[in-house]
């Protein structure tokens, strides 16, 4: 008997999911993390699992984690102290960067300081032309001269990114074969192998970022490799990507800024998983743990991508799973500030030591210690009972605010809700109004430690259409991971108008990029089956500043004569649906091919059920706090919830990896896949 282990380390808890290949039946369970001791978690789990279920380490065939050291390295600016060379004259590439102030409204706002400061950048004399072919040659001597200052200055790196790498890296990598001729101990960082892309800022932030986190996440995962193979997991472990597939972790020392959204990505492919499975077309992803919300979209069972999302200060140009994090999490910290006025987050109370009433030595109010205030969890086994809630403690913390406030603790732990449930509205709109969605269409689709938790009173402020709780919501996350197909992007810059002249090229390129990934899935990843291959390019109308990805079929390219015509049909199609127009005449550029491959592997099979309607008896009632005063609230075990089953609000469902809290007005019904389908009832 052999299992597939996915791990997601989160702020609070480590979640796991543990998959029978030959029954393929799925286990799962928390442990608390570790942020004194990354890692260690892992392996703590996985002698949980053994004394749980049973499970050796050598019984483990397959073995994918989603982290966040990448991501937080960034954040808490704990990275490499680097240099950056440029081409002589755009040394202010990352003080200019787009011109854009942080908040548009405070004329005031400054932008970030730079992962590099101005002081260890150096431009190089040398040059090439926007197509590729040399202007002046790399001035060899001055590149040395920088190379001395630098080293002067105590550097851990170097970031090569000249003007136009990514249509000819032969200047990036003559210097960086001329710095490791005279330092070979300095790791060097190309733009154009990082991720070769046009525009020079969104080229040199990533790669600066990728060089930036690749230390720490080099070792991180270099110990997770040996304490795997310490306690005899001999599986090569995997990693979940950006972009929503997972590569192996030696992949990911080399290329690590591939997996900067790592944690945050593997949520939402488990997500995309159950909305597909349930048949839910329209679905909003709202993944609550310890320290943050993370909202997502997804359409037809599948995510919406792109580029530019935001890490920590900086936004990073490679392709990944679009999310909106949000500073409200279950650990979040509430406080009262100078003015006497409440606040939530964005400090997290994490997992040591934790929300007040975990009794791991926490006494700050946090969102979790509002919820047992009002009796609104605490009714169960939680975290596979790693936690025994200590409903004391959380009101000792929260009246510790209701005295400077000068209320009763239960309307500071209502309040304390109502302000993280703002938080969230608003950047959940935000997203809303990015892709033009009317949430009410939308299903929400709630995980996490605290998803079900908040979701009612979430999605009683967005109007949802529905609020879906999947069976085992506080693993989801770990279950993305595990699902998760091998996935690869690759590109190339081809700037070229769309004419007859330029199939050739393109077919070259595109040739050329479906070999780099044959070559990565079968030869990298020792993948053996049967690979799928999706075509786009990023085209434009000339004269515009910015490019659509447009995705085609390969087969358009082998129409012959009519392969340019088809091209720009199927870009006037996608500008039209984008923009609600497009110019049928107009004169259509191809800027960069884009080839993304991917290698399926097997998914658990969720089980159906065939519903058989019928009101679900509650275990018992206890008094919660809701709306201003105390009232009975029914008590459901998910375990004892069939398919058909059906309930009213107020009710509180246990289980052992998250409460389910539904709000009067709500009806909830387990639908044939054991999701919990939760909608307001209209008013009479």
């Amino acid at each position: 008997m052999t299992y597939r282990v996915g791990v997601d380390i989160g702020g609070s808890f480590t979640d796991f999911a543990l998959f029978d290949e030959k029954t393929k039946s799925l286990k799962s369970l928390k442990v608390f993390s570790r942020p004194d001791q990354p890692g260690s978690e892992i392996l703590n789990g996985i002698q949980t699992a053994g004394d749980r279920y049973g499970i050796t380490p050598d019984q483990i065939s397959y073995f994918t984690h989603g982290t966040t050291v990448g991501i937080n390295t960034v954040i808490q600016r704990r990275g490499l102290k680097l240099a950056l060379f440029t081409t002589q004259g755009f040394s202010d590439v990352l003080e200019i960067a787009r011109l854009k102030i942080p908040d548009m409204y405070n004329l005031l706002s400054r932008r970030p300081a730079p992962l590099i400061t101005r002081d260890l950048v150096w431009g190089v004399p040398g040059r090439l032309n926007f197509d590729g072919t040399e202007r002046e040659p790399l001035d060899e001597e001055a590149l040395l001269s920088a190379l001395d200052e630098a080293r002067r200055q105590s550097v851990d790196g170097i970031v090569i990114s000249f003007l136009h790498a990514y249509r000819n890296q032969a200047h990036e990598v003559r210097a960086q074969e001329v710095i490791a001729a005279h330092a070979p101990d300095l790791p060097v960082f190309l733009s154009s192998s990082t991720w070769p892309i046009i525009r020079e800022y969104e080229r040199t932030i990533t790669s600066v970022i990728g060089g930036y986190v690749q230390p720490r996440v080099s070792h991180y995962l270099t110990s997770l490799q040996e304490a795997l193979k310490s306690v005899g997991v001999s599986a090569e472990p995997h990693l979940t990507k950006s972009n929503g597939g997972i590569m192996t972790a030696e992949q990911g020392k080399r290329e690590c800024v591939q997996m900067i959204l790592s944690g945050t990505a593997a949520g939402v492919i488990g997500a995309a998983y159950v909305a597909e499975v349930a048949g839910i077309d329209r679905c909003m992803s709202l993944d609550i743990g310890g320290t943050s919300a993370d909202v997502a979209i997804i359409v037809d069972g599948q995510p919406q991508y792109g580029v530019g999302e935001q890490i920590g200060d900086f936004q990073i140009f490679i392709p990944s799973v679009s999310v909106a994090s949000i500073g409200e999490g279950g650990g979040s910290i509430a406080w009262v500030d100078n003015q006497n006025v409440l606040r939530v987050g964005p400090d997290s109370a994490g997992s040591r030591p934790g929300p007040a009433c975990y009794g791991r030595g926490g006494t700050q109010p946090t969102i979790t210690d509002a919820f047992v205030v009002l009796n609104l969890i605490g009714h169960g086994d939680l975290g596979y009972n790693s936690v025994t809630v200590d409903r004391e403690k959380a009101i000792e913390a929260v009246n510790s605010l209701a005295t400077k406030l000068d209320r009763t603790v239960e309307q500071t732990a209502e309040a304390i809700i109502d302000i993280a449930v703002s938080g969230m509205y608003t950047d959940v709109s935000a997203l809303v109004s990015r892709f033009g969605i009317d949430p009410r269409e939308f299903s929400l689709l709630a995980f996490g430690g605290a998803g079900p938790m908040n979701a009612c009173h979430l999605a009683r402020e967005i109007h949802s259409k529905e609020i879906v709780v999947p069976p085992t919501p506080g693993v989801l996350s770990a279950l993305g991971g595990l699902i998760a197909d091998l996935k690869n992007d690759f590109i190339k810059t081809v700037y070229s108008d769309l004419t007859s002249d330029a199939m050739p090229l393109i077919r070259e390129e595109f040739a050329a990029l479906r070999g780099a990934a044959e070559k990565w899935l079968f030869e990298d990843q020792g993948y053996k089956g049967e690979p799928r291959f999706m075509y786009s390019a990023e085209m434009r109308y000339r004269g515009q500043s910015f490019e659509i990805d447009t995705p085609f079929s390969f087969d358009i390219l082998n129409d012959g004569e009519t392969a340019v015509r088809s091209l720009a049909r199927t870009f006037h199609a996608e500008h039209a649906r984008v923009y609600g127009h497009s110019d049928d005449g107009a004169a259509v550029q191809v800027i960069s091919l884009r080839l993304v491959v991917v290698g399926k592997v097997e998914k658990p099979e969720i089980p159906r059920f065939d519903p058989v309607a019928a009101r679900a008896e509650p275990d018992r009632q206890v008094q919660v706090y809701l709306n201003g005063s105390w009232t009975s609230a029914d008590i459901y075990q998910r375990a004892n919830l069939k398919s058909g089953h059906f309930f009213q609000g107020p009710a509180i469902v246990t289980q052992s990896d998250t409460t389910t809290v539904v709000l009067p007005g709500f009806r909830a019904v387990v639908d044939e896949f054991a999701n919990i389908r939760i909608s307001e009832e209209a008013a009479a």
